[in-house]
């Protein structure tokens, strides 16, 4: 059975995302929001998920790339009777004092050279795939009726060749504009390239001021890309991807929406956003989570929806699923867990805000309401079983991982607190830290050397490498290398991957592995001083990216891509790996 990649890109800007494949078909669109119907949704249901294509008549050959430092996305196409591309923008620039990010896809059809043949295809749906708009001719346009706003495709290509799908010789260049919620009100032509040169302008300035190490630059400059595109800049949330229901593996039943925001990835995600110099990203998502801190009394979600609603009702949907694999789900009912490491995730992940020189963050002062609830939901749920954060459904109890983030907000508390010349919160942290200590320790199997998953558990898990990598265990010491030493026994693959766990959960033993975890494996080799070995796990990791550099969430033993895609935490994973190996090496431009 061949390698199963996800052969295609995304284009976005921080309002909606697109996924186009290397055959030029949107393949996924949701509108207007990251969590709304797909417009196009063939990629996990084809008869029902509508159509948005541009096909070359004749065979053809095809290739994929971005133009450089930037997330405008190029599909190039060679026939026997010509050559030609489709540009596809998602637009993005700073117009009136503000960013311009319409609900909108441009797409150039750019003749290269010859007549080749084109068919253009544009169908879309609704209420995941429920509901067939009725279509309207316009002067120069077609109006998709009933989707409870106006939706129409602005094109220079004969409207009953779109209509008839019709092949028709291209001769020119051509351009589709499609819009939701907005038309478009100015000459076709010349808005598309102003729009499309703008957008590419915008992303290359955002890259060059990005703070790249010398390592790696490639693929730290597209994870920050991609990074970028998942945050919804109406609110500040970043979501862990864009899709739903991709399998972690061929023919799985562990098929998740993933189109929601997770308070397990903040602290990594935030630390990202500080490393390479992103304080605006840093600050929105601080208010996103801010609101949702002081909102919420009792305790905190492991989820919520981009505008920060709680309720993420999980149901499946009679859809054929992406290559057969069901159910095919909307919402998550993670939302309903435990996840008691959220508080000191939240808590570290804020820091740099507070300590950070560059920020000159201007609610430093307003930090003591929202720093005592952190710790007192550490402190009411220190001893509490929970689901952890790989979020076993059947399965509570206190692992090493939440208590590791008790400890590790605690000590970010204590920072505020000496910072802040409070020494009431600094004492109040302090006790907190050494009871998250006592209780890691109680994790310890002194016969194998190593770490457990949980208190009282037998088995071993990936997330105990960040007690390196966040400094609770010292990588210098015999201890920090013998816990690594053993994880790399059970969980390590010869690939260079790395499993969450190999024990059975809710749903049988885990096929893939989490890629994220090989990233965590990545930093802790460096933190241990291991330099040679994570460059080398790094770049057996790397080639598992797709044709354009981009990860999804799980790799199989082949190599194979599975998972949503693309996945967040993977691409914050790298990023944060190769910033921890930079620092560690004493030769600059070493790759």
């Amino acid at each position: 059975m061949s390698i199963h990649r996800y052969e295609m890109g995304i284009v976005g800007n921080c309002s909606y995302l697109a996924y186009i494949d290397i055959h030029a078909h949107v393949k996924w669109m949701c509108l207007p929001r990251f969590d709304s119907s797909f417009i196009f949704g063939s990629l996990i249901d084809k008869p029902r998920g509508g159509e948005f294509s541009i096909s070359p008549q004749d065979k053809y050959t095809s290739r994929q790339y971005y133009i450089e430092s930037t997330n405008v996305l190029c599909t190039e196409f060679h026939t026997v009777s010509g050559k030609f591309r489709v540009i596809d923008c998602a637009p993005r620039f700073f117009q009136y004092e503000r960013y311009y990010k319409p609900l909108m896809l441009v797409r150039k059809i750019e003749l290269i050279e010859g007549n080749p043949v084109v068919k253009v295809t544009c169908k879309p749906v609704g209420d995941y795939g429920n509901m067939i708009p009725e279509i309207m001719f316009g002067s120069n346009h077609l109006r998709f009726l009933n989707f409870g706003t106006q939706a129409r495709l602005t094109t220079d290509i004969s409207l009953a060749y779109v209509m008839e799908q019709q092949p028709f010789v291209l001769d020119q260049n051509r351009y589709l504009v499609f819009t939701y919620g907005e038309a478009l009100e100015a000459p076709l032509k010349p808005t598309s390239e102003d729009f499309i040169n703008k957008t590419v302008r915008y992303w290359q300035g955002w890259i060059k001021n990005t703070y790249v190490p010398d390592i790696y630059q490639d693929s730290v400059i597209r994870s920050a890309l991609v990074l970028k595109l998942h945050q919804y800049e109406d609110t500040g949330g970043i979501i862990a991807s864009g899709t739903t229901s991709l399998p972690e593996h061929r023919g799985s039943s562990r098929t998740w929406d993933y189109r929601y925001c997770w308070f397990r990835d903040s602290y990594y995600t935030l630390k990202a956003f500080n490393e390479m110099g992103h304080f605006d990203e840093l600050e929105r998502y601080f208010d996103y989570i801010q609101n949702i801190l002081m909102r919420d009394g009792e305790r905190i979600q492991p989820m919520y929806t981009i505008t920060g609603q709680k309720e993420i009702e999980e149901i499946h949907l009679p859809l054929e699923g992406y290559l057969g694999s069901q159910p095919v789900r909307i919402g998550n009912k993670a939302y309903q867990q435990t996840q008691n490491d959220v508080y000191g995730q939240v808590l570290v992940g804020l820091l740099p805000l507070f300590i950070d020189k560059r920020l000159g963050f201007s609610k430093r002062r307003s930090y003591r309401p929202l720093v005592d609830r952190l710790l007192q939901w550490i402190e009411n749920t220190m001893d509490e079983p929970d689901a952890g954060l790989w979020e076993f459904r059947n399965v509570k109890q206190v692992h090493t991982y939440t208590l590791l983030f008790h400890w590790a907000g605690s000590k970010a508390a204590m920072k505020i607190g000496t910072l802040m010349k409070d020494s009431e919160l600094y004492n109040r942290a302090a006790k907190l830290c050494e009871t998250a200590a006592a209780g890691i320790e109680k994790c310890y199997n002194p016969q194998l050397g190593v770490y457990m998953q949980a208190m009282g558990s037998h088995h071993l898990d990936a997330s105990t490498l960040k007690l390196i990598t966040m400094n609770y265990l010292d990588p210098t010491t015999i201890k920090g290398r013998e816990h690594l030493k053993e994880l790399e026994k059970l969980l390590k693959t010869e690939q260079g991957l790395f499993y969450r766990y190999v024990h059975q959960d809710d749903f049988g033993k885990p096929e893939a592995t989490f890629l994220v975890c090989a990233f965590w494996y990545v930093d802790a080799l460096a933190c241990v001083g291991r330099v040679d070995d994570a460059i080398k796990t790094l770049d057996g990791i790397l080639p598992y990216a797709n044709h354009l550099g981009v990860f999804s969430e799980d790799v199989d033993l082949d190599g194979s891509q599975w998972g949503n895609y693309p996945q967040t935490y993977s691409h914050v994973g790298l990023i944060n790996a190769v910033f921890r190996i930079s620092k560690k090496l004493d030769v600059p431009n070493y790759k």
